[in-house]
C-alpha cells in the first residue's frame, strides 16, 4: 500500500506513462470526491460508501487526467476522465482552503453538479499548483 506521497506520485506517473507514453505529469494531488469527509468518517464504513478516491493530474500535453484511486492499496486504477485543459474554463470554483482538509467544485463530464473534491493538507501545495494551472487564480501560500 502506497502511503507516502512520493511513491504515490511515481505510480501516478507509471500510470499515465502506461496510458500515453509520449506524456508526463506537472503535478497530481490525490482527491476525495464527496460531502464533507469529518461527516462521512463519522458515519464509519456506512460514510465510506458515499467517498470516491481520485487522482487528478496536470499533464505536459495540457490534459487533466483523473484515476480512480484503489481504496485498498491506493494506487491508480482505470482513468475515469481525461480533459483538455482548455475546456475546463468555469468547470472548477468554490475552492476553500482549511486547517486539514481543504476541498473545490469540480463539474465532471456526465454530472448533474459539480463534485466536491476534498483535499488533505499534505497536498495542499500540490493542490495550490493544479488549481492555479487549471484556473488562471494565484492561491494564497500558507
Amino acid at each position: 500500500m502506497a502511503i507516502k506521497k512520493a511513491t504515490i506520485q511515481q505510480q501516478v506517473a507509471a500510470a499515465i506513462t502506461e496510458a500515453n507514453p509520449a506524456d508526463r505529469p506537472i503535478v497530481t494531488i490525490q482527491a476525495v470526491a464527496g460531502p464533507s469527509v469529518w461527516l462521512m468518517s463519522m458515519l464509519g464504513l456506512i460514510g465510506q460508501a458515499f467517498l470516491t478516491y481520485y487522482f487528478v493530474t496536470v499533464t505536459q500535453q495540457g490534459y487533466v487526467v483523473i484515476h480512480k484511486a484503489s481504496r485498498m492499496s491506493n494506487r491508480p486504477q482505470e482513468v475515469a476522465y481525461a480533459l483538455p485543459s482548455a475546456q475546463l474554463t468555469g468547470m472548477i470554483g468554490d475552492i476553500r482552503r482549511n486547517t486539514v482538509w481543504s476541498s473545490f467544485r469540480f463539474q465532471l463530464p456526465g454530472q448533474p453538479q459539480p463534485t466536491r473534491m476534498n483535499v488533505h493538507r499534505i497536498w495542499r501545495t500540490e493542490m495550490d499548483h493544479t488549481l492555479g494551472l487549471l484556473t488562471g487564480q494565484q492561491l494564497p501560500v500558507a
